[in-house]
């Protein structure tokens, strides 16, 4: 727990050294440190002590990468956690991914790391990976990721299948082909995930 927290907040350090010097960038989120405390007299030797939060808890990401709060999408520190992310994913050649993203204001905690390959950085992945999958779908990039110079990250093969599928939308006296569907393969799918 401490290694993730510590290792997210080490990221976090530098992308706020990228960040805040740019011009209307502004806050950048924080990841407050967490440290493990050892008490041999104890029932329990060994606990984590982290800075108390006190306001209102949000969160602005949850680890199968799903957009369920709109405070992640609409707030100024759900678009800059998310932007965090995607700084995160590039920076890794997305090998990594910070998740789990939530605290009070732009001060985080208990956050989640999700890698594309086990061991990747000493991590044994408390998080799927497909979370990284996830995310890379259904990432929207917002102002800051521009502010940054980020990549989108749709595909080659999506950013050329929407351009197909807007040429043979636009074209004059094309014949329309109606293909049929079944009504359940039409109904969105929830990701699915899983605790390693």
């Amino acid at each position: 727990e401490c290694y993730v927290q510590n290792t997210a907040r080490e990221y976090a350090k530098i992308y706020a050294a990228e960040a805040e010097p740019l011009e209307g960038f502004g806050e950048v989120p924080e990841i407050i440190p967490i440290f493990l405390v050892h008490r041999p007299a104890n029932n329990i030797p060994y606990a984590t002590v982290e800075e108390e939060l006190v306001g209102e808890f949000v969160k602005y990401s949850v680890r199968d990468g799903k957009e369920v709060n709109f405070l992640r999408r609409d707030s100024e520190a759900g678009q800059k956690c998310c932007t965090f992310q995607h700084w995160v994913y590039e920076k890794t050649n997305g090998s990594l991914l910070v998740t789990d993203l939530q605290g009070v204001g732009m001060k985080l905690t208990d956050v989640g790391i999700a890698t594309l390959a086990k061991g990747y950085k000493g991590f044994k992945g408390n998080c799927s990976i497909s979370f990284i999958e996830q995310f890379k779908a259904l990432h929207q990039c917002n102002k800051y990721c521009e502010m940054l110079g980020l990549k989108s990250l749709r595909t080659t093969h999506q950013k050329q299948r929407k351009a197909t599928s807007m040429k043979i939308k636009n074209l004059p006296n094309s014949p329309t082909i109606k293909k049929t569907v079944p009504k359940k393969a039409r109904e969105p799918r929830d990701f699915i995930s899983s605790e390693h």
